[in-house]
Formats: C-alpha cells, structure tokens, sequence
C-alpha cells in the first residue's frame, strides 16, 4: 500500500521527446472547483493520517467509491477462493499449476491437498496471480496465462464467483457492479463455425439470425444467468434472515467477444452480447477481451471495430465500451500504436474506453481526445494492471492527460483477484501519485455512476466532468441523506436507477464526511 500523497510532476518525468507534443496543444486547464466546508475538513483529515498507514487504508475502504465498470469476473475472484472451489470440486493440479478435470493421474495432485500443504498452496497462488512476482521484470504472458491455469474453476460457479466479487465489492464501500461474461460460449462457436465467415457484414447477420438461431443462444445465455443469480442467491442467503449485504449490490453483465478467435466467431459474439442487452436488463453492453498486442487481434483490430460499429447500428439500445489502447511501445511495432483509441472512438462508436494507455502514441491524439471529452466517452483506468502488463505507472501513464483535456475518467480494478488488489487500493495510488485531494477523489467517484450503463436521467446537469456537479434543478434544494421533500425529485428518483444510485451515494458521502470532519 502506498502511504502518503505526493504529487509527481507529469512533464519532467517524460522523455524529452514527448514534451513538446504533449505541451504543444494543451488546452486551459479547468480551475478547480469550491470545496464545500465539509469536504475540506474531510481533506484535512486525509492529510492529517498521510503517514498512519492503517489509518490511511481505513479511509480509504470507507470512502464511498460508487461503481466498477471494468471488472472481469473470472479475473475478480480472490485467488484463494479459487484454490477452495477447486478442492470442493475434487479437481487436479498438473506439474505447471494448472487446474485439470479428475481422476489425478501420474503428474498431479488433489486441489485440496492446498488446504493442508502451505507450500503447495502457496504456489498455486503465484501461478494463478501476480503474487510474488518479480518488481521490475515484464509480467505481461505471467498475468494473461493465469486465466488458462485457472479456466477449469470458474466456468462452474458463476453464482459462486460472483459472490465473492460481491461481497469485495460491498466490503469497500461500492454499490454498483458492470462485470464481464462470455455468455453461451460453445453455442457461439458452434453456430459461427457452422455458418461459416461472409465479409458483407449485413449478409453475415442476416445468416446469424435466420431460423431463430441467434435467439437460441439468447435463450440459452439468459437460461445460464438465471442459474447464475438462483446460485448467487443461495450463496449470499438473498431473502432469508440471514441475507449478506451484497444481496443489495446493483450488477449488470457486459458480454465479452474473443478479440484472438477468428472474425466470424468475434462477430457471433458481439452479435449475440448486443441482441443480449436489449432482450435482458441484466446485461448492458458487449467488450473485446484478450491482449490486445496478440498477432491475431493486431491483423483483425480494424475490421472488429466495423463489426461493433454496424451492430450499433442493428442494436442502437445496447452499450459499448471497447479494451482500446492496451498497447506501449516496445511490446507491438510503432504503426500498432497509431490508431486503436481512434478507430474506437471514431469507427466502432464506442461509449467508453478501457485501457486508453498509448493515447499520447497515437496520429492526431489531441483531436481524440478532444472528442472523447466533447461526447463525454470515458476512459476506464485500472492502475495496477496497467503497472503489472504494460510496466505503465505514474507520469507515464495518460491520467494526468485525459483530466487535463476534460475526458471523464473512472477508476477500476480490471481483474483484482490476479492483480491481488481491490477498488480502494486504486483509488489510494491515485491519491498518493497524481496528489488528489478528498474533493478529486469525490468527483472520480460520481464519475462511475455518471458514466456508468444504468438507465433513466442523471441526478447531475450538463457535463459534469467539464462544469462540475451540480444537481438538476429539481433536486438543487434537497439535502443528500434527508427526507426527499420536492415532488419534482422523487419523480426523478423514482423514475432513475442512475439517479437513484447517485442520490445514495451523496447520502453516503454526506456521512462519511460527518464522520471524517471528527478526525
């Protein structure tokens, strides 16, 4: 854990050869804005616990954090839990640490021989997460291979997973979960393999759809969910007395398409997450996963985002936000580097950008990043996993840029339980590197529900992230945390899960702030 703040200065830490290019077109930096008298007491308490290192993680797992919205749920789950679940399965573990079906023949060993054996245990961990590894070495393959060391645990137990998550989650003071899934997997494979590749996308779709079969595979992923949320349920004790606090967690699952397989199978899954979203609230949005620097994704990136931005077009109800930019120099060829944050931007149309770490390496990147602030698309930062692939962190990283140009941002874990973090440490290394005060911090977290895929009308008015956030005119008169008196407000939060969210977190906020301003 980091423990106390600094402020680290952006351009001196850069290669000389990215100063000009970053100076050259930087607009007027906002001023910041008021802090309210509770806020700066509640600053002041944070300055106060900067070198009490319990006190400062205490502050920082209390701190209302509003929503993740770049989560993996596979990746999620703490590492130790995984161990357990594969012994409660009766699984195996070969000689590279890697989860296999029973009987354990020559070469394995009992998962649950990790309950006893400290050792054995200990190793699964390193191989299953980036416990233990080496500062300073390029934990890149490490951290992507842990998903396949793993894979035959979690495509058991959703319900089980999730869970875990949730509970994280709740623990660290949040109340809104975008998580992600490949729903029906095989069947997508299955029916891509079997209708075979058609570069006219129309045509493509059209072939999909024919005969209900894309509605099979609807059916069959909302049939997955439901025994996802029956499993979940029974885990958490949901609607008996001895309910856990996660029971009232909002979450929402994001469809992920394979970005390595090949195009008619990318399409199939994209096809399906979109059609998903609008026949079930549950799931909100589709994304491309797998490293984005692979030999497959880098020759197919450009038709991909077409893909996306013609199913837009047949989906115009379902969401979007796209791993773009995942990439730094030395680990693809500088032409990789040019273009992906825009074509997501400009092509696929996508509503935010996971990632965003190459932005200052690409053609033209201010004109990007003036259009992700002008359509308020945001960029989702999970700092560790940015540290841990791409050896990415501090002054390098373009957090200080996307503020600077007006672009939302939104803080997130990625897959904490293989980077061994939660949401709190996050916003704990921002604090400390990019010397963020209580009020920052404040507005990143609204900036999660804000932009965030839950529907109805937001509680803020205008652009909050380049005019600040001041509540609609209805609300402008109520006090967070108070009986709702103006019938104007509770028609909006009534009518708002968004709006509904946000009025809980200020209601939270305002206690926190209560609390904190007593040192």
């Amino acid at each position: 854990m980091l423990g106390t703040l600094s402020v680290l200065s952006l351009l001196s830490a850069l290669p000389a050869a990215a100063q000009p290019a970053r100076a050259a077109a930087r607009p007027a930096a906002p001023p910041p804005r008021q802090a309210t008298a509770a806020e700066a007491r509640t600053d002041a308490y944070l300055r106060s616990v900067k070198d009490r290192p319990a006190a400062l993680r205490a502050f920082f797992r209390q701190l209302p954090k509003g929503g993740d919205l770049h989560n993996h749920l596979s990746g999620a789950v703490s590492t130790d839990y995984l161990i357990e679940l594969a012994a409660e399965d009766g699984l195996c573990i070969d000689a590279t640490m890697t989860a296999v079906a029973p009987p354990c023949g020559p070469g394995t060993r009992p998962a649950a021989d990790a309950r006893t054996d400290r050792a054995f245990h200990d190793a699964i961990v390193r191989a299953w997460s980036m416990q233990d590894f080496p500062p300073g070495e390029n934990g890149h393959d490490h951290f992507f291979d842990t998903f396949g060391k793993f894979g035959e645990v979690t495509w058991r137990h959703r319900g089980k997973l999730l869970a875990q998550v949730a509970d994280t989650v709740v623990a660290n003071n949040q109340s809104y979960l975008e998580t992600m899934v490949t729903p029906a997997s095989d069947g997508a494979k299955q029916l891509a393999d079997q209708v075979g590749w058609d570069a006219d996308l129309t045509a493509l779709h059209r072939k999909l759809a024919a005969g209900g079969k894309l509605d099979k595979l609807v059916a069959d992923a909302r049939k997955e969910a439901d025994d996802g949320d029956a499993e979940f349920r029974a885990t958490e004790h949901c609607g008996t007395t001895k309910a856990r606090p996660a029971c009232g967690l909002t979450v929402r699952w994001i469809s992920q398409a394979s970005r390595g397989s090949s195009p008619v199978r990318v399409f199939t899954q994209l096809d399906l997450g979109m059609r998903l979203a609008e026949a079930d609230s549950r799931f909100v949005a589709v994304n491309l996963v797998q490293p984005e620097d692979w030999d497959s994704s880098l020759e197919n990136y450009s038709l991909q985002m077409r893909m996306v931005g013609y199913l837009r077009t047949v989906y115009p109800k379902a969401h979007v936000t796209l791993h773009a930019g995942e990439l730094w120099p030395g680990l693809v060829k500088p032409e990789a580097l040019k273009f992906h944050i825009a074509e997501a931007v400009d092509v696929a149309h996508t509503q935010r950008v996971g990632h965003g770490v190459d932005l200052v390496h690409e053609d033209n990147w201010q004109r990007t990043a003036r259009t992700m602030a002008a359509r308020q698309i945001a960029v989702e930062v999970p700092f560790s996993s940015n540290a841990q692939i791409l050896g990415v962190k501090g002054a390098e990283h373009p957090f200080t840029t996307y503020r600077r140009y007006g672009v939302p941002v939104v803080l997130a874990t990625d897959d904490p339980g293989v980077s061994r973090i939660d949401i709190s440490h996050e916003y704990q290394y921002a604090a400390a590197t990019y010397g963020l005060g209580y009020p920052e911090l404040k507005d990143l977290a609204r900036a999660s529900l804000q932009y965030a895929f839950l529907p109805g009308a937001s509680l803020w008015q205008g652009n909050p992230t380049a005019q600040g956030y001041h509540p609609v005119a209805a609300c402008r008169a109520e006090r967070p945390g108070q009986p709702v008196h103006s019938a104007a407000c509770r028609r909006l939060l009534d009518g708002s899960a968004r709006a509904r969210l946000e009025w809980r977190q200020e209601a939270a906020f305002a206690a926190f702030e209560r609390a904190h301003a007593r040192g």
